[in-house]
């Protein structure tokens, strides 16, 4: 039920989660979220609750998170959008920042009605300098980069997952996947797998990734052995995870 008493302002994300455990309140650990309504708190003397729409991992990055809050109407009238923005943002540490903040209905809310979201692993087969390092995946094994093309074509549609998470799932695992596609960036000589779809499971970017450079770099694994680990639908299955920090949730669309 919405509270007409209140704005629902949404909220556009970008964080380095290296030194975060994720976007989730959590006892005892620094958290995206948490260290958002921490600074509301202290800057403007009022508890706030800030939904995000992806509980992004440990480790992992975003530039386009979406979450939002509701603020009283007296409040927000005191003082506009833009200000509280800049205020807000003056507050938080160097490794977040609220790109965007808009006023939205009351009925909008940021897990709901998402159309497509898009992820961004990024690696490299070579090691980079140390501002980069933190962002991409250094994995370095050959590769046959025709053949992981190829093989992220199995992932590709609907799929139950089961075997590309985190084991601890509940709820159902199957998923669908609209796209996979690899770029290459010559210049810096770094790679980025683009996944898009509506929802993933918790380390299913990260599993299938991995999955991707271990099968990609080994003569005697092939697309057969990542429909085999689908079909048996088994989360102890010892391909590749990949590591947190070469994720990124670059944007979420949603549904008009």
């Amino acid at each position: 039920m919405t509270d007409n008493s209140k704005k629902n302002l949404k909220l556009i994300i970008s964080y380095d989660g290296t030194d975060y455990s994720g976007w989730q309140i959590q006892k005892e650990a620094p958290t995206i979220s948490q260290t958002l309504q921490d600074k509301f708190y202290e800057i403007f003397g009022k508890q706030v609750k800030i939904v995000g729409a992806s509980r992004t991992d440990a480790g992992v990055h975003a530039l386009g998170q979406v979450a939002c809050l509701q603020l009283e109407h007296d409040f927000v009238n005191r003082i506009s959008i833009d200000k509280l923005k800049q205020v807000w943002n003056s507050g938080l540490p160097k490794d977040i920042l609220i790109r965007s903040m808009e006023e939205v209905p009351n009925d909008f809310h940021p897990q709901k009605n998402v159309e497509q979201k898009t992820y961004y692993y990024h690696f490299s087969q070579k090691r980079l300098l140390p501002f980069l390092s933190r962002y991409f995946f250094h994995y370095r094994f050959p590769l046959d980069i025709e053949k992981l093309k190829q093989s992220s074509k199995v992932f590709i549609g609907t799929h139950d997952f089961r075997s590309f998470c985190t084991g601890d799932e509940r709820e159902n695992t199957i998923r669908t996947i609209d796209s996979i596609e690899l770029e290459y960036f010559k210049r810096f000589e770094v790679y980025r797998l683009v996944f898009k779809g509506k929802s993933f499971l918790h380390h299913m970017i990260r599993r299938i990734t991995g999955a991707l450079l271990e099968v990609s770099s080994d003569e005697y694994k092939n697309c057969d052995t990542l429909l085999k680990a689908l079909e048996d639908k088994n989360p102890e299955q010892n391909l590749l995870n990949a590591p947190a920090h070469g994720l990124l949730l670059r944007k979420i669309i949603y549904r008009k």
